[in-house]
């Protein structure tokens, strides 16, 4: 009876069209009511201890990081690299995007800030370079969310902060995944624009790009060396990440002044203040769950009626698809993980490799529609239609779900470099 009640409490809400702290409150203070203790103070214990994290810290500064990048020309030298490097292949210029999507994804950690910083530039080279505008739409906004799988990535550290899985694992981890959607974009870039012309590779004008786009470049392999070789932690890294981009783009590269990042902090304070108090609402309700062994009983009512791996896997895939559709990434993690991660557990799921897993199929969600943020954000900040940002987005969506299933049927894509097999 008292579940029945929590639904309807909820359902209600939705209905009333109230936001998910709202609802996230509510439903924490019902179950702390009926559940726990019934002392709502508990509530803000716990949200307390949820946020009296150090690793919570890298969130904010790697949105920092991103930003310092974003307001400099980090961007502008990084494509220089890459198109400099790919001009002389069937549609160059187009891999020279999807390259410098992963690049900058691997120093933003985010898939919007990826997608304006390096579309910005891109986009209108490519339409004016004779690719189809439906082509350079969609590829622009399929490249932004690589800035969710390839590390750093904002949304496996939410994972591993809801789960308790090491976040530098899930760093690893999402390499492979990374590595690959790089590689399916860049060779469907070639086969669709393979009638193009090309230039000839000059050596002389990658090394002049080079030259400019150095201490760009170096970042991430700063971070990732860095992370990898266990010389510094996820909340480091970001901390490292954010006074090497102050220092490059305000001293070598003096292309941002320091009174600019009020406003980058201005950003990063907004994002804090909408998302931290959903990760404390959401992780209170967690603890409480926990504590009552919810997951657990989850376990064995899923054990009784899907038998297998492989049928856990699609279900949860399919419902992740869905949710992806109707909530954005980090809502959908707060709410889901802690409850999917024990079951992948109890099918033999690596918590590491499902997670990936996890955030490899919610990135699909930012090209579909109603909610795909990054379907918004370029339908503002490139003055598309939605409807033709949709069917642009058509391919890369069927392209990504075919990654998703090679990930899905063969986690070794993601173990392999952490060490833990499959």
């Amino acid at each position: 009876m008292t579940a029945l009640l929590l639904v309807a409490l909820v359902l209600t809400l939705l209905v009333l069209r109230q936001p998910l702290l709202v609802i996230l409150t509510c439903a924490v203070a019902f179950v702390h009511t009926f559940w726990g203790a019934g002392r709502l103070e508990y509530v803000v214990e716990d949200m307390w201890v949820a946020l009296d994290k150090d690793v919570i810290l890298a969130i904010p500064m790697f949105v920092l990081c991103g930003g310092v990048m974003t307001k400099g020309a980090t961007a502008r030298r990084l494509i220089d690299i890459a198109a400099a490097a790919t001009q002389h292949l069937p549609g160059g210029l187009a891999v020279a995007c999807v390259m410098s999507c992963g690049i900058f994804a691997a120093i933003s950690g985010s898939s919007i800030v990826t997608m304006l910083a390096v579309g910005s530039v891109m986009l209108p080279a490519l339409m004016n370079n004779g690719y189809p505008g439906r082509f350079s739409l969609g590829l622009v906004m399929a490249g932004g969310t690589l800035g969710i799988v390839i590390p750093p990535s904002v949304p496996l550290i939410i994972y591993g902060l809801v789960t308790e899985t090491s976040i530098t694992d899930l760093f690893i981890a999402g390499i492979g995944p990374g590595i690959l959607l790089l590689t399916v974009f860049a060779g469907y870039s070639m086969w669709v624009n393979r009638h193009l012309p090309t230039k000839p590779f000059s050596m002389a004008q990658l090394l002049q790009a080079l030259r400019r786009g150095v201490w760009a470049l170096m970042m991430p392999v700063i971070l990732l060396g860095g992370i990898y070789t266990g010389w510094f932690s996820a909340t480091e890294a970001a901390a490292v990440g954010l006074l090497y981009a102050l220092l490059v783009e305000i001293f070598i590269h003096r292309e941002m002044r320091l009174p600019e990042f009020g406003s980058v902090m201005l950003e990063a304070a907004k994002l804090g203040g909408t998302f931290f108090p959903l990760l404390a609402a959401a992780m209170s309700l967690n603890l409480v769950l926990t504590e009552h062994r919810v997951p657990e009983a989850m376990v064995q009512w899923a054990q009784q009626y899907i038998h297998s791996p492989l049928a856990f896997m699609l279900i949860v895939n399919a419902l992740l698809l869905a949710v992806g559709c109707l909530v954005t990434t980090g809502e959908a993690i707060l709410i889901l993980a802690p409850l999917l991660a024990p079951l992948a557990v109890a099918y033999g799921y690596d918590p590491v490799a499902f997670g990936v897993i996890m955030i490899v199929n919610l990135e699909i969600g930012f090209l579909t529609p109603p909610v795909g943020l990054n379907l918004m954000v370029a339908m503002s900040a490139f003055k598309q239609k939605f409807g033709d940002l949709v069917v642009a987005a058509v391919p890369w969506i069927l392209l990504m779900l075919a990654c998703l299933a090679l990930v899905s049927w063969q986690p070794w894509i993601a173990m392999y470099l952490v060490g833990g097999g499959a």
